[in-house]
């Protein structure tokens, strides 16, 4: 295979790597990574496994993140894991998707689907789904998706306390801090180094499904933000990454630990996948791959490694072209080469006896697998020693799973087989070996009813409010509507503003994401206030419960929590109570809140996007930035953007604010929640007194998806209204989202 591959122009050797005797012990630990790839299809998954995968991952038809995907369904995983299982690739299956009520039975039949085929792991985004698995299949390995927002050593330790053994950081990371991550993480860590980038933090974009109706933590995004979203003359698209490509990283990240290097791209071509794992396996064996070939094969307008650098600029964004289309068809015939023969990754030990009664060929593999085949009578003696011409023949495994480690020959009295009758011998053999790996391993199934919830009684609906500064905290508070609120919320940063005397009130919510040495930052704020007299805390992710265990603690609506199994898991982790998703109906509201105590958003300018990438370095550098600005849709909406410069992420918000106050009859919670961002303090008062009189609101206003007919994570659900259709853009692509 790679004899094709380096004919083709354009290989570069990886810099700084050279396979010499100082680099042994890098090449040894590179060697080590195992390489995973996508198979949104069974055509994809034997592109990758022929191009020399380690292991892939796949979805069933529902519960994964990537529905319009080909997929799978109960028989084709199976086979799907007896191809791999054959060739010794593990087979992951993704159930990454948040979960609504009525889909917690279908979890239980995925899993009965993923035991009958022994697939080595679950994806899992759902705590729920954990928890399932590890009663009715408790010897499946668990991987923390990343869509779960892990970025952080103390969101790794609390997925290994959920029974997880592998986390998929989130993409943001740079190399210094995965390095560090790897160093002190007692689980596995999988990087993604190649494939598309979502602009927004995994597990925390809700631009999709509050525009148009489509989830991308339920597996639908439509993917708005390759629309155009300018900050600069309308039209543009910055909020459009490049694809990212870290394949040249690959040394160095298996040096800092990495377990797996995992490509981006379920819905993408056989080809893509097949070039993809091709450069990966090139660059683990210390040698080299056609970079211009896979920016042909898929990139828009090239790629980026903004975010393993560190280097979080302008250059990282850019969209797919109509010349770049054109390249990819160019480069397919190319690509064909990849995967024109199966490699050979199964070692087996042949023993072939020849006596004149007849020839024994006995095949085994390293698992214990053996085969016979015999051929009858041999009369003809040979004139010279065949010993040479049967070993020859014996390697002759090409296009097979299988290469030849040991043989061993015994020939009575020198007696003379001809070479096709060797040949048919051992196709026979390798073909009965083949079948003999293919058979299935099936895990140990235990069929059980899902968890019983303690039955609570209907809730006694108070009011909430959250505030993103000091300020419209302190105007809320001297109007003297925090006699009327059951509890108040304020976003950490500002907790040194607040005035003594309402400390006692106030949970301090810790940011949706913290990277790097900002969590130590977090940690230390967390420690001050709480000195401070502040009531407790609000988590936005899993680093958080960890974090800040040791005081009270309630869940944000970052944490996703869509179904009443995923609450209680919650409720057990040590929140007194959590914040339904955004992405729920009323009717899915109450079920929730029949198992745990609940809050419901019912006001805000939401956050639709947290991003580390910042969308306005398209037009103008940090110098003298303000931290504010807008972008523009084609519709001429006004995005607000604010950029948090000690946690490093920006927010994007949606102009049109949620309302639903005036319908809280209708909301089954313990707590409305009104969340303040952008809103003036005056302003904050103002919609504060509407809410208490569930009165109208006063602006344009949307009802979010609170109202709607409950949908699978395969289809769409009927809202009232929505912001955004399906995208219908040169560059959108729907299938363009990592996992």
């Amino acid at each position: 295979m790679m004899k094709d591959v380096k004919k083709v122009k354009g290989w570069k050797k990886v810099k700084g790597w050279k396979k010499d005797k100082k680099s042994k012990q890098k090449i040894q630990n590179v060697q080590k990574t195992e390489i995973l790839a996508p198979a949104g299809n069974m055509e994809m998954l034997k592109a990758a496994v022929f191009a020399g995968t380690d292991a892939v991952y796949l979805g069933l038809k529902e519960l994964n993140a990537r529905s319009s995907a080909g997929n799978f369904d109960e028989k084709g995983l199976c086979e799907a894991v007896s191809f791999c299982q054959a060739r010794n690739v593990r087979v992951y299956l993704t159930l990454n998707t948040t979960l609504v009520p009525h889909e917690l039975v279908a979890v239980q039949k995925a899993l009965k689907a993923a035991a009958r085929a022994g697939v080595n792991a679950l994806i899992i985004q759902d705590p729920a789904v954990a928890a399932i698995a590890k009663q009715l299949v408790p010897s499946v390995a668990l991987h923390a998706s990343t869509q779960m927002s892990i970025h952080s050593l103390e969101g790794v330790h609390q997925a290994a306390e959920l029974g997880f053994s592998r986390v998929i950081p989130a993409r943001e990371l740079t190399m210094e801090e995965i390095a560090a991550l790897c160093s002190q993480s007692p689980l596995e860590i999988e990087v993604f180094v190649h494939g598309a980038l979502c602009m927004g933090v995994s597990g925390q974009c809700y631009l999709s499904a509050l525009l148009g109706g489509r989830s991308g933590n339920r597996g639908t995004c439509a993917g708005p933000c390759r629309l155009p979203f300018s900050a600069s003359e309308p039209g543009e698209c910055h909020l459009s990454l490049k694809d990212h490509s870290h394949i040249d990283y690959l040394p160095q990240l298996a040096q800092a630990g990495v377990a797996s290097v995992k490509i981006e791209g379920r819905m993408r071509r056989p080809e893509y996948v097949a070039a993809a794992v091709n450069a990966c396996c090139a660059v683990r064996d210390g040698g080299e791959y056609d970079k211009q070939l896979l920016e042909y094969v898929f990139s828009r307008s090239g790629f980026t490694d903004g975010f393993i650098s560190g280097q979080r600029d302008r250059t990282m964004f850019g969209i797919r072209t109509r010349k770049e289309r054109k390249k990819e068809r160019e480069a397919q015939s190319k690509i064909h080469t990849l995967i024109r023969r199966e490699k050979a990754r199964v070692g087996v030990y042949m023993d072939l006896m020849v006596t004149e009664r007849g020839a024994l060929l006995k095949v085994c593999d390293k698992d214990g697998n053996n085969v016979k085949q015999l051929v009858g009578e041999i009369t003809k003696k040979a004139e010279s020693d065949p010993e040479e011409i049967y070993l020859r023949t014996l390697k002759k495994t090409g296009n097979t799973p299988f290469f030849l480690i040991k043989a061993t020959i015994k020939n009575e009295k020198q007696r003379y087989l001809a070479a096709s009758d060797i040949s048919r011998l051992r196709r026979k053999a390798l073909t009965e070996l083949l079948t003999k790996r293919e058979r299935l391993k099936p895990l140990t199934y235990t069929e059980q009813a899902l968890p019983a919830l303690p039955e609570r009684e209907a809730p006694l609906q108070q009011l909430a409010a959250r505030f993103e500064t000091a300020k419209q905290l302190e105007a809320f508070c001297k109007a003297g509507l925090h006699t009327r609120f059951a509890r108040l919320q304020l976003a950490i940063d500002e907790y040194q503003e607040v005035p003594e005397q309402y400390r006692s009130l106030v949970w301090l919510e810790a940011p949706r994401c913290t990277f790097g040495a900002q969590e130590a930052r977090l940690a230390q704020q967390a420690e001050l206030a709480a000195q401070r007299g502040f009531a407790g805390f609000v988590a936005q992710n899993l680093a958080h419960i960890h974090l800040l265990r040791h005081w009270p603690l309630m869940g944000g609506f970052g944490l996703n929590v869509a179904n009443q199994l995923t609450a209680a898991e919650y409720c057990r982790m040590g929140l007194e109570m959590v914040t339904a998703s955004v992405e729920i109906s009323c009717d899915e509201l109450a079920q929730m809140t029949a198992a745990a105590p609940t809050a419901a958003l019912v006001y805000g300018h939401l956050p639709l996007m947290v991003t580390r990438a910042c969308p306005l370095k398209n037009v103008r550098t940090c110098d003298g930035c303000s931290g504010r600005g807008e972008l523009v849709d084609r519709k001429n909406l006004r995005f607000p953007v604010r950029c948090s410069n000690p946690n490093g992420v920006r927010t994007i918000y949606n102009p049109i604010a949620l309302y639903v106050a005036d319908r809280a009859a209708q909301l089954s919670a313990d707590m409305l929640l009104l969340y303040f961002t952008l809103e003036p303090p005056h302003r904050v008062v103002q919609v504060a007194q509407m809410a208490l009189e569930r009165s109208a609101f006063d602006k344009m206003m949307t009802r979010g998806l609170l109202f709607c007919r409950p949908a699978s994570s395969g289809e769409r659900g009927q809202h009232e209204e929505s912001q955004y259709e399906e995208s219908q853009h040169e560059n959108h692509d729907e299938g363009s989202k990592a996992l």
